[in-house]
């Protein structure tokens, strides 16, 4: 049941950030879409009643076991470091865009 649930989480949401409210890289991740005014739907996996069952779906989904797990327009991106890294290639922004999270006039 956590897998179907994850896809529909990821499809019906531009950004998804599968988090854990204490993990500082998640935090990171958070202030940064945050910072950047994206609209993103983030999941607490500590706080959530399936979290163990969902984080366990999408390591088989994805291949990573880790928080934050960053989805953006239905694409995985990988964690904290990957998402830290598109920011500064430049590359983070125009992703927002186009799956809809940021206003097209920021880009």
């Amino acid at each position: 049941m956590a897998l179907p649930k994850a896809k529909d989480i990821v499809a019906s949401n531009p950004v998804v950030v599968f988090s854990k409210s204490y993990c500082p890289f998640c935090v990171t991740v958070k202030q940064l879409l945050t910072q950047l005014g994206a609209t993103f739907k983030a999941i607490e996996l500590d706080t959530e009643s399936d979290g163990k069952e969902i984080q366990t779906a999408l390591a088989e989904w994805t291949g990573q076991k880790t928080v934050p797990n960053v989805f953006i327009g239905g694409n995985h991106i990988g964690g904290c470091d990957k998402t830290t890294a598109l920011h500064k290639e430049g590359k983070l922004i125009p992703l927002l865009t186009e799956a809809g999270a940021l206003p097209k006039s920021a880009a």
